[in-house]
């Protein structure tokens, strides 16, 4: 297709070797003070959008997809040759995934960044990411799952706000189009992100309040999985009055217990403002080889693990390893209402 574009100007391996490791391990931002924040431009139907695949590999049949998709929207695409490049379960060297992301900030003809897949594998590029090359040239950022890691990152490094929302193999149905538009193309403020009526028998779709009550603060979140693999690293967030959001998928209910223990144990959640929670997906015990012949349920672990922080908590909002999903901005001022089971964004996400 003449929309897609290959990165053919510069070698990625020459790129790669001049990556500044330089300040990326120096203290955290804690945040609080709304300079620190970067909001990036909104994206417009015939912009360039970047794909990358920044963690676990993907196959033709998936980029197609991402591209077609990206299109579907009214976008064009840009992506590399290396794209494609498979090395275990990476898609790629760390050096080579790492300088594709900072070849799409500094490319001033790509107006945003798509990641194609999560998967596995953002942790490992964390220290060879261009910072100042990222704080310096603002633009969306919009992926989840393994996805929190570059979001959670660059957001403590340098302020900007990253979007937990859809990747190119998603499921772009009108549900999670509307929220991407609202809140990636549109400058408005006060949207109101409501969960999708899912007509399942599923329990993980389940939606119920933990402790009632509103919240306000900055959002900030993502996979519950990768935020506990960042504690005490330099990438960590500050949740400092903050709203949590959380989303994890095939992780039996011990593992959950366990790692919200961690954010507990860290402090994560001592001066938080309140937390929403997804759709944990195919979180239950399982049925065969499980880890232990007993267990609790995934709602009984998170009720005895949250409910006594005192904060407003409510699970089964629209966003994780879902179909219909919400783009949640990390680093936005919003509030949570667990009655109307509702996220408002009070601010705009983009300028």
């Amino acid at each position: 297709m003449q929309r897609r574009k290959f990165l053919t100007t510069i070698s990625l391996s020459a790129l790669a070797s001049t990556l500044p490791y330089s300040n990326i391990f120096s203290k955290n931002e804690k945040l609080n003070n709304r300079s620190f924040i970067i909001k990036p431009e909104k994206l417009n139907e015939g912009d360039t959008l970047g794909l990358i695949a920044p963690g676990s590999f993907i196959s033709q049949a998936e980029l197609d997809e991402s591209i077609a998709n990206l299109e579907q929207l009214g976008f064009k695409v840009k992506f590399n040759k290396t794209i494609l490049d498979k090395s275990g379960y990476l898609a790629g060297k760390d050096k080579v995934r790492a300088a594709d992301i900072n070849m799409m900030f500094a490319d001033k003809n790509v107006k945003g960044i798509i990641c194609a897949r999560g998967g596995y594998g953002c942790n490992r590029i964390l220290p060879l990411l261009d910072y100042d090359t990222i704080r310096n040239n603002p633009k969306v950022l919009c992926g989840y799952s393994d996805i929190t890691s570059l979001i959670s990152a660059i957001f403590s490094k340098t302020g900007l706000v990253g979007f937990h929302g859809p990747v190119g193999i998603s499921t772009f149905n009108d549900f999670s189009v509307k929220y991407f538009k609202d809140v990636l193309m549109s400058t408005k403020s006060n949207v109101v992100l409501k969960s999708a009526v899912e007509e399942t028998d599923n329990t993980d779709y389940d939606r119920y309040t933990i402790r009632s009550g509103t919240a306000e603060g900055i959002l900030v979140g993502g996979n519950l999985s990768i935020l506990a693999s960042l504690l005490g690293t330099p990438y960590d967030m500050n949740y400092d009055n903050k709203i949590i959001y959380l989303e994890e998928v095939g992780e039996e209910p011990y593992r959950v217990d366990r790692m919200l223990t961690e954010l507990m144990l860290a402090g994560k959640f001592k001066h938080a403002s309140g937390i929403a929670i997804g759709v944990f997906k195919n979180c239950e015990p399982r049925k065969r080889n499980a880890s232990f012949s007993s267990s609790f349920s995934l709602k009984e672990v998170l009720f005895d693990r949250l409910f006594d922080l005192g904060i407003p908590v409510v699970y089964g909002l629209s966003f994780g390893h879902i179909t219909n999903k919400f783009t949640l901005p990390t680093g936005i001022n919003a509030r949570l209402n667990v009655t109307e089971q509702t996220i408002t964004l009070l601010e705009s996400s983009v300028t």
